[in-house]
């Protein structure tokens, strides 16, 4: 299947984007550096376009009951304007998707979940809404600009009246920005910099996209890859459906306890709760690398013996920290941080130490 092109995919080739098929889209992944785009959002701000993401509506009487039995958290807590995340629990143990929750108001909600997962979710979601709730998957229609990096409120301040620096993070407002109306801005982030979303229609995002730039040309503003995504994620612990968690892999495990609540009942809730008093056989860990050496996705982890002991779903080498860091499963016996532990690399055992996430602090 031909990748499909985002609404400004032309535009980002003609200002050097180099263009990769992600999760069924064509999509920049660098324009400069991965680590000078890195450094950017870190330290200034930077611009994501991650129109590939998906955006479905939910509306009606049962859009809560429909939300509470198909997603993993408690969303009976959300109120107007506030953001949740959550997964979606499949009946095999492992995880359909892991999404966000935002609560427009009463009986209207609004899910945003992953490129690659759309249709899937759709389907999923949609096989269980016997509670007659409206469904409109808006994906196709929407644009989603993430403005990341301590400079991104003096950034966007210019373009609205909305006072950015009074939300919450897990929040979103609908107002005016960059002279049009309706247009949803949040505070999720996916880089531990600081930040917004800025969902839009399709047709307004070429100007919106320049507007930021302009508001942000005193900052030194810069187009940012999804190269650079992927490294400012994991410097946070941030989990990465396909790498971290998958159809397979046990939510629990995988460290989404906390977004677990067993006080409803929810799709195969009942057998994660068995699996949560019987005890996990193995556990999401972080991993800085001692000795010198890049830990990859699928390496091995090993004991000092050289016996397997899990394997890598994440790593990269750290732009802030500059060493290997990665995220992966190692057996429960081996999961407390200090542990020693070694990554195959090449058939070679090189030393790590398990760590607590995140690698570097939120912020940093």
């Amino acid at each position: 299947m031909d990748a499909k092109k985002i609404t400004l995919s032309d535009f980002h080739e003609s200002i050097g984007g180099k263009m990769v098929p992600f999760a069924g889209f064509y999509m920049p992944v660098r324009y400069s550096s991965d680590n000078e785009e890195h450094r950017c959002v870190r330290e200034g701000v930077g611009v994501f376009d991650v129109s590939h993401m998906g955006e479905f509506h939910l509306k009606g009487e049962k859009a809560l009951d429909l939300i509470q039995y198909v997603t993993s958290n408690d969303a009976s807590v959300l109120f107007d304007g506030k953001i949740q995340y959550a997964y979606l629990p499949n009946n095999e143990g492992g995880v359909v998707d892991d999404l966000l929750v935002y609560k427009i108001q009463d009986n209207e909600y609004m899910l945003v979940v992953n490129a690659g997962n759309i249709e899937k979710d759709w389907n999923w979601i949609s096989s269980h809404n016997t509670f007659g709730v409206e469904m409109t998957d808006l994906s196709d229609t929407t644009s989603l600009f993430a403005v990341q990096g301590p400079k991104a409120t003096a950034t966007l301040q210019k373009l609205t009246s909305i006072d950015l620096s009074a939300m919450d993070y897990y929040t979103f407002v609908k107002g005016e920005f960059a002279g049009h109306q309706n247009i949803t801005i949040s505070a999720t982030g996916y880089t531990g910099a600081g930040g917004f979303e800025i969902y839009l229609p399709n047709e307004v995002a070429e100007e919106v996209w320049k507007k930021i730039f302009e508001a942000g040309a005193e900052f030194d503003i810069k187009p940012i890859g999804l190269g650079a995504r992927d490294t400012l994620r994991l410097e946070m612990g941030y989990c990465l459906y396909g790498n971290d968690i998958t159809d397979t892999t046990s939510p629990l495990e995988a460290g989404l306890g906390w977004v677990t609540k067993f006080t409803k009942s929810f799709i195969n809730s009942e057998n994660l709760l068995a699996q949560k008093q019987a005890g996990l056989k193995q556990k999401l860990v972080g991993l800085e690398m001692i000795d010198r050496g890049i830990p990859r996705s699928h390496y091995e982890i090993c004991d000092a013996d050289g016996n397997r002991i899990g394997e890598i779903t994440s790593g990269t080498q750290s732009p802030t920290l500059n060493k290997g860091i990665a995220m992966g499963f190692v057996k429960t016996e081996f999961s407390k941080a200090g542990t020693e532990i070694f990554v195959k690399i090449r058939e070679k055992l090189v030393k790590a130490l398990v760590v607590k996430l995140p690698f570097v602090k939120p912020g940093v």
